[in-house]
């Protein structure tokens, strides 16, 4: 696996001749929860998938971590890879990363996709997920995991696909415990700095959740929509947070079909 100068370990697939898309996953999780993915984009894009700082392969990082620093990792990538736009696809942390990136370097983003992200939340569910942040650094990741897996995988999937399941579980164990804590606390507290934010995001822009996603919720997503002029939303039926893994294909389609008349 190819790593840059800052220590991003990274995959590319397709030809670098193509429009460049590039896939942000989510907390705890790493490049691997695109492989459903990769072959549908492959054909028409050049795909980058990569490890957020301190996940996967890529290096710990030094000090604080904000969604700015994970926003100069990507910058970073590019820059490795001699690209001076993308398309920008992010799940969760990663939908919350890749808005910070168009804030920060608009001219450099082709489109967003927004895929089961957070957004403004009301006080008490802030509060539950400051707990939560500070229960993974306290407790390290098992003290809050039983309870995520539950939130974000359907009962049916959880019962059909144990196997699914587990290697989850067994991605987000192998973290390291104050790197995931670190991101848990961005995850907690960086949607503030993406409410309404000025000047505000004019990018093509798809936003998507699933019905069910507790921490990602249809209203959240709505109000992402309406902060971003002309952006399409779509709302999954059923599914919970990890429905892009329980059901790839209700996500490829309509990425699909919206980066199709993207410019």
């Amino acid at each position: 696996m190819p790593v840059t100068e800052s220590g991003t370990c990274y995959h590319t697939y397709g030809s670098a001749e193509n429009p460049p898309i590039i896939f942000i996953h989510g907390l705890g999780l790493t490049h691997q929860t695109w492989d459903d993915f990769v072959p549908a984009f492959a054909e028409r894009y050049y795909v980058i998938t990569y490890d957020l700082c301190g996940h996967g392969q890529s290096r710990l990082p030094e000090g604080t971590v904000t969604l700015s620093t994970l926003s100069q990792q990507i910058r970073d990538l590019m820059d490795s890879l001699s690209l001076t736009a993308a398309h920008l696809v992010g799940f969760s942390l990663g939908g919350m990363i890749n808005r910070r990136f168009a804030m920060d370097y608009p001219g450099e983003v082709l489109s967003l996709a927004i895929l089961n992200s957070p957004h403004e939340r009301d006080p008490a569910l802030q509060e539950q997920v400051e707990a939560q942040a500070i229960a993974s650094a306290e407790g390290g990741i098992e003290a809050v995991l039983d309870a995520a897996l539950i939130r974000w995988f359907t009962a049916s999937f959880r019962e059909q696909h144990p196997e699914m399941v587990d290697i989850v579980r067994q991605t987000l164990l192998r973290n390291d415990t104050a790197n995931y804590a670190k991101h848990r606390f961005v995850l907690a507290n960086g949607v503030l700095e993406l409410i309404a934010p000025t000047p505000a995001l004019t990018h093509p822009t798809l936003v998507m959740t699933c019905e069910n996603d507790t921490g990602s919720t249809p209203a959240m997503s709505e109000a992402i929509s309406q902060e971003i002029v002309g952006s399409q939303l779509l709302i999954l039926p059923q599914l919970q947070h990890l429905g892009l893994l329980e059901e790839p294909e209700q996500f490829i389609t309509p990425l699909l079909s919206f980066l199709s008349k993207t410019p």
